[in-house]
């Protein structure tokens, strides 16, 4: 059955096996090369993908190895980082089919199941990211701030049961997008897309659903991360001084500056450029030309926000001193075993050897207080 582009969606609400008739959507059946949008969807984006499924993949696996075979100790940052990488891991499992998708002219074949749970996988990790974000810098500045009581208010038991409420949270904050994902046919020919419930024309559903998701999953995790910031970094400047072997105040501003730079550039443009696809459809329902700036703004942020898996394990690196002696570790290995590599692995032992003694020689410099290592 072909749709015309005009028909109301209200009389066209059915089911036909595995493939609900709908008005089409022009940003999916419009593959005209001479736009932006068409050329960020068939070429920009399953490039991107590529690229982070290339590179993302290995190091996240790679940590995981790290995480459950090398770590000896974990602490409550670690059970974060550990659940942050996961969700990193899952997401990329399932990057292939989106790729294949991009790849095959927006040609969906696998089925409305698989295109749901492909739309609502990709929503649920966004906020998985976001919130095991928030929850490492507030777990920072409990121990900076609030030493003693960190230890009741997030005991290993408390910090499992939060990982586990942060999963089920953002799996019921993406069950909605499951409901607005459909599998549509493009009028003329047999192709059948995918729909993003964001590029959909109807607004209806769409627009109360995004800016619930941006207050709940973003603005309150941000003046969180802000808040948490903040506090911690004042508190380390009004401590006294001890001695510093390992330098983890400077770890400490990394992970706290860390946190803010990733909401600053991952996630603010994608909520606003998100939020403003879906705006543009309900100011201008009729006028679809107004929505191009707004539709491809939106769709280099989902390329760029990808990036987003393959800068969590350099996260984690930072995060903990062990992690990343262990991570460097491996490199070293794997890198020892090609010939060329071995007289460099060689000469960067003995380089490390001489810097370890001209540090026992020297004096240490006191830097401000830290919390308690139990924290």
């Amino acid at each position: 059955m072909v749709v015309s582009l005009g028909t109301p969606r209200s009389h066209l609400n059915k089911d036909m096996g595995n493939t609900q008739v709908q008005p089409t959507e022009e940003a999916f059946c419009d593959l005209d090369t001479h736009r932006g949008l068409p050329v960020v969807l068939l070429y920009v984006m399953p490039s991107f993908f590529l690229t982070v499924l290339i590179l993302g993949l290995p190091l996240n696996l790679l940590s995981l190895w790290v995480f459950l075979h090398r770590l000896r100790r974990w602490t409550r940052s670690t059970v974060f980082v550990f659940n942050l990488t996961l969700a990193d891991t899952s997401w990329l499992l399932a990057l292939p089919y989106l790729i294949y998708y991009h790849l095959d002219q927006l040609y969906w074949k696998l089925g409305l199941p698989l295109c749901m749970g492909v739309r609502m996988f990709y929503h649920n990790y966004f906020y998985l990211s976001i919130f095991f974000v928030t929850c490492i810098s507030v777990d920072r500045y409990l121990a900076i701030v609030h030493p003693l009581r960190s230890l009741v208010l997030l005991g290993r038991r408390q910090t499992g049961l939060l990982c586990v409420a942060v999963w089920v949270a953002t799996l019921m904050l993406s069950i909605p997008v499951a409901n607005m994902t459909l599998i549509q046919t493009c009028p003329g020919s047999n192709r059948t897309v995918c729909t993003l419930y964001i590029l959909l024309s109807e607004t209806g559903e769409s627009l109360p659903f995004s800016i619930c998701c941006s207050i709940i999953g973003f603005l309150f995790p941000l003046l969180s991360v802000c808040y948490c910031g903040l506090h911690s970094v004042r508190e380390l400047r009004h401590r006294p001084c001890r001695p510093d072997p390992h330098n983890k105040q400077r770890r400490l501003r990394r992970a706290l500056s860390a946190a803010l730079v990733f909401f600053a550039l991952f996630y603010l443009p994608y909520h606003l450029s998100r939020n403003a696809a879906i705006v543009m459809r309900a100011v201008y329902p009729d006028s679809p030309a107004s929505w191009q700036h707004a539709d491809l703004a939106f769709a280099l942020e989902m390329c760029f926000c990808s990036l987003f898996t393959c800068v969590n394990p350099l996260f984690s690196c930072f995060m903990g001193r062990q992690f990343r002696k262990e991570f460097y570790g491996i490199f070293a290995v794997m890198f020892s075993q090609c010939p060329g590599m071995q007289v460099a692995s060689m000469i960067s032992k003995r380089t490390r050897m001489t810097v370890r003694k001209r540090q026992g020689m020297s004096t240490v410099t006191p830097v401000c207080a830290l919390p308690a290592p139990g924290s």
